[in-house]
């Protein structure tokens, strides 16, 4: 026998698990954009050093 149908709680957890994957890109996104932010800061303020010495 097919079990009775719970629509209510699939969507949910379709939703839920949309959530999770979106905010996980969201963190990846923003951890890729610190760390080209210091990676692009990181070789200028070497060569500021550089021309001071």
């Amino acid at each position: 026998m097919a079990r009775k149908p719970n629509y209510e709680f699939e969507r949910r957890e379709r939703e839920r698990i949309k959530a999770i994957k979106v905010a996980e890109k969201a963190q990846a996104k923003k951890e890729a954009r610190e760390r080209d932010k210091l990676e692009n800061a990181d070789p200028s303020a070497a060569s500021e050093d550089e021309a001071k010495s």
